[in-house]
């Protein structure tokens, strides 16, 4: 059967790693959808709004250590996107956005077309800013060649690229896409790379590893848990890079998060002398808003294909070519590790207590003793602090760019690509946002846990500026919402009732389970509550 665009382009996809698709059907995008469900080369399923999509299709891709995909329409639907696409060239995911566009001859009308902003043209420019490659698949002849360049650049340097199918070619005649290639390596760059970081390992009196995101976006968690274990020192993993090497036989000392954070990784990693930082991504959040407490001097920078370390510089070295190079002459260092265990509050009290955030952590603590660890989506909030309490397990959260909503939506994404049931953390907040997209969990058959923090509030903006009225939000029950979206709701207040709507919630998978969980206004949790402290302090230091 010979190819067309349409085809051609999710064939391309699929052997280049994505494996679903999440969208929206729109005008313009109508005759790719038609072709996305009769060819059924990739499953395919759709939600209510184009910022959940985009954050689904961003989770897919990180969970599974591959290509994302969004396909929307043009205009009012790509362009509500746009948040959603910029989280993920913030924190570097291989998200690929599909869009629908008008016809080839229809920007000839002298009218202009329902969507259209500017010209034609604006929603290309506008993702020009949000993407690393973009085409538009206006040319049969050119197109083979433009899906790979565009695909192979967002394998490569995982970061989101753009796609934009004129509605009236998408079943046109094409030939096959080209295979996926590689990004060029340098073994022998690499290798003298490796010698001068072991140089610098073994001549330090503390050195200590930093592992960062791109270890799961280039799926290198293996390798780098076997250099770590080789090497012997403390390895921290990063704010952003939370659940990284969960649950493997190496020095893990925990999650960096500055003086906002632990004292163990925190003595660890800025008392280091030598600092090996693997696919760290260079952000305020990722180092507790105090990056100065890190020698950088004598940090060793392994990021986007470079590494620099002092005066060197190293370009087109990637992270596995380094990894690679590093695991082959690999020794102890020589300086005696600790055994280091991280650890979490368990043991949550089976009583009356009023439940505040630091308890939900120790409630999902002593959920996994008993029944195993489970994959973690998280929203941005105090729920992404108190998931920093919990134990080490696959996590999911916008660690840096921050953006309110990516929790409901990302929560189903990874129910949906691993098979596993996921807890999702979320706020009042962004549930208002998103939330609502658990209303598709019904019909494809998802059942994750949603535990929902209910302050009445933007608790996080009110940490940073007590007193105003507008961080207050009005309570929706959301509970009693849960079973109209069909699903199971609970409402609790104490330890002995979010203890008792776990189990229960554990014991039922036949749809999701939501536990609205009360928070007095003002209640953060401890990893908040000594990140603040940490903002607070340094916004001190500046004034002085």
């Amino acid at each position: 059967m010979s190819e067309t665009i349409a085809t051609a382009l999710l064939h391309a996809l699929k052997a280049r790693g994505a494996d679903r698709i999440f969208g929206i059907p729109g005008d313009f995008v109508l005759p790719f959808f038609r072709v996305i469900e009769d060819s059924d080369i990739l499953p395919w399923h759709t939600l209510s709004h184009e910022p959940g999509v985009g954050y689904a299709a961003d989770a897919a891709g990180r969970i599974n250590c591959t290509l994302g995909v969004a396909v929307v329409t043009y205009g009012a639907g790509a362009l509500n996107m746009v948040n959603a696409v910029a989280q993920a060239y913030a924190e570097k995911s291989p998200l690929v956005v599909i869009s629908g566009a008008p016809g080839a001859g229809e920007g000839e009308l002298g009218l202009g077309l329902h969507h259209q902003v500017k010209t034609l043209n604006s929603q290309l420019a506008i993702y020009q800013e949000l993407t690393c490659a973009q085409a538009v698949l206006d040319d049969p002849e050119t197109a083979p060649q433009e899906i790979a360049r565009v695909l192979d650049a967002a394998r490569n340097l995982s970061r989101p690229v753009y796609i934009e199918i004129p509605r009236d070619l998408v079943n046109v005649a094409c030939a096959p896409v080209p295979p996926f290639v590689l990004a060029p390596s340098n073994p022998e760059g690499a290798r003298a790379c490796a010698l001068e970081i072991m140089a610098k390992l073994k001549s330090a009196e503390k050195p200590a590893i930093l592992v960062g995101v791109e270890a799961r976006r280039y799926d290198l968690e293996d390798k780098i848990s076997a250099l770590c274990k080789k090497l012997g020192i403390p390895v921290a993993t990063s704010f952003m890079g939370r659940g990284l090497l969960a649950g493997r036989d190496l020095p893990l000392v925990g999650t960096y998060l500055g003086s906002a954070g632990e004292d163990l990784p925190a003595r660890a990693i800025e008392q280091a002398d030598s600092l090996l930082m693997l696919g760290v991504i260079m952000s305020d959040t990722n180092f507790g808003v105090s990056g100065k407490n890190i020698d950088m001097r004598a940090a060793i920078q392994a990021l986007d294909r470079n590494v620099a370390f002092a005066h060197h510089r190293y370009p087109g070295i990637s992270l596995e070519s380094l990894v690679d190079a590093l695991g082959e002459i690999a020794e102890p260092v020589g300086h005696a590790t600790p055994n280091y265990t991280p650890q979490y509050a368990r043991g949550l009290p089976d009583d009356e207590t009023r439940l505040k955030p630091s308890h939900i952590a120790m409630a999902v603590n002593d959920l996994f003793d008993k029944y195993g660890r489970m994959p973690i989506a998280s929203d941005v909030g105090d729920c992404l602090f108190t998931g920093l309490e919990i134990e080490d397990t696959e996590f999911v959260a916008p660690g840096y760019y921050a953006s309110m909503g990516p929790g409901v939506p990302a929560g189903m994404a990874i129910n949906a690509v691993t098979g596993k049931r996921p807890i999702i953390l979320v706020g009042d907040g962004a549930f208002q946002m998103t939330g609502w997209e658990i209303g598709n969990c019904r019909k494809y058959g998802w059942s994750p846990i949603v535990i929902l923090f209910n302050n009445k509030s933007w608790e996080m903006l009110r940490v940073f500026q007590p007193g105003p009225k507008y961080h207050d939000l009005d309570d929706w029950h959301y509970a009693e919402i849960a079973r109209h979206l069909g699903g199971r709701g609970t409402r609790v207040s104490t330890c002995a009732q979010l203890k008792s709507a776990l189990e229960q919630a554990i014991d039922d998978t036949t749809s999701f389970q939501l536990i609205e969980v009360m928070l007095e206004r003002g209640e953060t949790s401890e990893t908040l509550a000594k990140f603040a402290s940490a903002i607070r302090e340094m916004s001190v230091l500046k004034d002085e």
